[in-house]
């Protein structure tokens, strides 16, 4: 089936986006930079003390996740192995003092508001974009409170968001006094998702008697997302759920469409289900503290939308890629907006992936996917393997003749300015590939159906015909021999 320069329903914009993002970010620019430079200053400094505080704080200073180890966060990784005897509050103590080193900063005006509506009937839910959001003077009724029905909350994070964001979540939604917030913390990582972990979401459910009314928030990046959302599915057959993404991997591609789910030691991602959240809440501020590695990995989901069905997207891209990597204000506005914008319409289109429209935007990942199973979930980040297969989907079009070696050549290239792997570990044998392909979710009757580019820029088809030696001939080329 072919998508090339496929135009499907637009997702609803509303009219304050109608400005350009650049022009309005630049407008404001100048007034808020020594705000951002101070907000940012508060942040490293409210990280620091953190770490530092963390130190001497007990297992059970984070006791949702004491009995874990192994978390890909160095941060994490130091305070496990220095932990020692002592208080028991450490944690109430260590988030509120962050809290107040973030809120040395003057107060964050929202920069130019940004709703996209992802159009399902009576489900559809919006999105909303901009900086400072989850201030409590920002998060009333018109935003994040107005989403949440019924009278409880339970937050859903990781060790390292928590003491970050979960103060300010926590005070955005009880400003009005009305909700009764809960938090569960669980360990950070790719690794950590599965079943195992997910229970201590319905443990905490349960021992405090949540209800169907109940919202589970999810707060953090694409990993809490998933699980948050497969969570609530599934609590007592559904209850109501809430993205707050803070990272460019979730704000742009998992946090909207539904898509929930955990790891098996055998696939990624195959045990979940589609569950729509009742509102997406993107916090750009978040990304302030995000680590380098991490960034790069969200924008190699953006590269896809390029490659897929936003041509003008991918040569913005390779115009402004620099200013990406940088940070740049209006530069990550404008992507989160664009990317959310075409997953939008894609998931309006095809919500449940019946008709391969939103199969498309799984380009590169059934390499992908076999890369993280194969190396361990966790060891490379999904954007990082997700890369890595889209440049081998790139080279495999090209063997079978459906894109020009120019394209295959800028493929290549805006990977790896965008600092991401452009193969896979050299480690993984041809065999390992075909196995671990051999169960995505994309194969039909036991047939493998890939993602792969065909014609100009901007095309694409999901297909089981393909020539099977040409898949080979692609396996050869970035494999080992053995």
């Amino acid at each position: 089936m072919s998508f090339a320069n496929t135009r499907l329903p637009s997702a609803s914009v509303s009219s304050s986006s109608k400005c350009s993002i650049v022009r309005g970010a630049r407008s404001h620019a100048s007034s808020q930079s020594s705000i951002d430079s101070n907000l940012n200053s508060a942040r490293r400094t409210s990280f620091e003390f953190v770490n530092t505080s963390l130190q001497a704080s007990t297992s059970e200073s984070f006791p949702c996740s004491s009995v874990f180890s192994g978390n890909n966060r160095r941060a994490v990784e130091k305070l496990r192995r220095t932990r020692a005897a002592s208080h028991h509050t450490v944690t109430r103590k260590v988030l509120s003092v962050a809290a107040a080193a973030m809120s040395t900063a003057p107060a964050v005006v929202p920069n130019v508001l940004k709703t996209v509506t992802v159009a399902l009937g009576d489900r559809s839910y919006p999105i909303f974009i901009g900086n400072g959001l989850l201030n409590a003077a920002v998060s009333d009724a018109e935003l994040l409170r107005k989403h949440i029905p019924g009278k409880r909350v339970l937050i859903v994070t990781n060790e390292t968001i928590a003491p970050l964001y979960l103060e300010k979540c926590t005070k955005a939604l009880t400003a009005d006094g009305k909700l009764q917030v809960d938090t569960v913390i669980l360990p950070d990582g790719e690794a950590h998702k599965n079943m195992e972990v997910l229970q201590m979401v319905w443990d905490k459910a349960l021992e405090c008697r949540m209800d169907r009314g109940t919202t589970f928030l999810a707060l953090g990046g694409g990993v809490i997302g998933d699980m948050t959302g497969f969570a609530a599915a599934c609590y007592q057959r559904g209850v109501h759920f809430v993205q707050i993404p803070t990272t460019v991997m979730s704000q742009v591609d998992s946090s909207v469409g539904g898509k929930t789910g955990v790891n098996h030691p055998l696939g990624k991602n195959m045990i979940g289900a589609f569950y729509q959240p009742l509102v997406v809440l993107i916090d750009s501020d978040t990304l302030s503290t995000l680590p380098d590695r991490e960034l790069a990995s969200g924008i190699s989901e953006i590269i896809k939308y390029g490659l897929i069905r936003d041509a003008p997207l991918f040569c913005w891209l390779e115009e402004n890629m620099d200013k990406l990597l940088a940070r740049d204000t209006e530069a990550i506005a404008y992507a989160i907006e664009r990317s959310c914008i075409n997953k939008a319409e894609v998931v309006a289109a095809d919500e449940k992936e019946t008709n391969d429209v939103r199969a498309t935007l799984n380009l590169g990942h059934t390499f992908g996917h076999a890369i993280e199973t194969a190396t361990g979930y966790g060891t490379w980040l999904h954007g990082e393997a997700v890369a890595a297969g889209t440049c081998m989907a790139a080279d495999l079009s090209y063997r079978l003749g459906w894109i020009d070696g120019a394209l295959r050549d800028r493929t290549v290239a805006l990977l790896a300015r965008a600092r991401l792997p452009i193969a896979p570990p050299a480690t993984m044998t041809n065999a390992q590939f075909r196995s671990l392909m051999a169960v995505d979710k994309k194969v039909a009757a036991g047939k493998l159906r890939l993602v792969l580019l065909k014609g100009a820029l901007g095309g694409c088809v999901v297909t089981g015909e393909f020539d099977a030696e040409k898949l080979e001939e692609t396996l050869e080329h970035f494999c080992s021999k053995k």
